[in-house]
């Protein structure tokens, strides 16, 4: 019997390694974590098209420093950064089939970053998030999708992925309410940390009213197609995660509690339609919600370990990530410390007996 020839792994092409890695890396990743690198990936795979590397056994050092070159002049470091750790780890993946030389993986050059380049200063502001749910609360908007979502985002500080995996039985309104999040991969809504991001966060009486008020009158009564409840729910179902953005986007338009601050018409403008919302400078996504609320805990006066264990985060993230606070909010921080250190030392007494 004759023993078949197997295929030559230098002779892949950089979009069947692609899918090769991805099946690898599925088993131990989230669902949006390969739909990440799967388009950083297309992007080298089309490069590569465009060039004329037909197999992955065809590339050099001199290429991957190439494909540096043209990324890091179309965009942003931290978005550079992240492409490059992908990058990276493909061709290291490469590197363990004997499809590339060795040691290639050292070729892909990693921006030097600024920590203030990793991440995004924009955030939902603390006062215009108290604009739009005293907006909410205070008129006929009152219990709406876009309530019950920006409510529950911006007191819980959930990451979207936490909020669109929900389901009406997570939600509890006992004597002290609270949502549960669940990781449940199999059925299509895994959580970023998997069973380490399972916890139970408390909300106010007033969010669960809003939440109550939200299943009652307006949650489209549907499953999804595990046979689910999701709570935040379409008329077909639980929302990718594209349209929740785009909720948040119509969620957090300025224009709904005053005038416009960009000087629109909000009758004719664009920006207040579905598909163009989130091209108002205003309006924000779940990210940047989730980065206004974790800053807005710090300046109350939170400690960074129980805004950590809500929001389900390390300090070290909170800090270099979502404390966002301006200069205003930093002078405040340190007037109020000194103030608790002020009470501390006046405690420190010899009481008379």
């Amino acid at each position: 019997m004759s023993r078949r020839r197997r295929e030559d792994p230098t002779d892949l092409s950089p979009a069947k390694a692609v899918e090769r890695y991805l099946r690898r890396r599925a088993p131990d990743a989230t669902e949006q974590s390969i739909y990440g690198w799967e388009y950083r990936l297309k992007l080298f795979v089309e490069w590569c098209q465009s060039v004329g590397i037909e197999t992955v056994g065809e590339l050099e050092p001199y290429d991957l420093d190439e494909y540096y070159e043209l990324r890091s002049a179309e965009v942003a470091p931290a978005t550079l950064e992240g492409e490059m750790w992908t990058l990276k780890m493909y061709v290291e993946f490469l590197d363990d089939l004997g499809a590339v030389e060795d040691d290639l993986a050292d070729a892909v050059r990693i921006p030097d970053l600024d920590p203030s380049d990793r991440s995004s200063d924009t955030k939902l502001g603390t006062d215009q998030a108290m604009a739009l749910l005293r907006h909410y609360r205070n008129s006929d908007a009152y219990g709406t999708r876009r309530h019950a979502i920006l409510e529950l985002a911006w007191f819980t500080g959930a990451r979207q992925g936490g909020l669109r995996a929900l389901d009406i039985r997570d939600v509890h309104f006992d004597d002290e309410p609270y949502v549960w999040f669940y990781h449940r991969p199999d059925t299509g809504s895994p959580l970023k940390n998997k069973l380490s991001g399972e916890r139970p966060v408390g909300i106010n009486e007033e969010t669960a009213a809003v939440l109550e008020r939200y299943i009652d009158r307006y949650r489209y009564d549907v499953h999804d197609d595990h046979g689910r409840q999701p709570l935040f729910a379409s008329a077909q179902g639980r929302p990718t995660p594209n349209t929740f953005r785009i909720w948040t986007y119509m969620a957090t338009l300025p224009c709904q509690y005053g005038p416009c601050p960009h000087g629109k018409d909000r009758q004719a403008c664009q920006w207040t339609e579905y598909a163009h919302a989130s091209k108002c400078p205003s309006s924000r996504s779940p990210h940047q919600i989730r980065t206004g609320a974790i800053t807005w805990l710090l300046n109350r006066g939170w400690n960074p370990e129980d805004v950590a264990e809500r929001v389900n985060a390390s300090v070290k993230t909170i800090e270099s990530h979502y404390d966002k606070a301006d200069l205003d909010e930093r002078r405040r921080r340190q007037q109020d410390r000194m103030e608790t250190r002020r009470d501390l030392v006046e405690s420190l007494k010899v009481t008379q007996s």
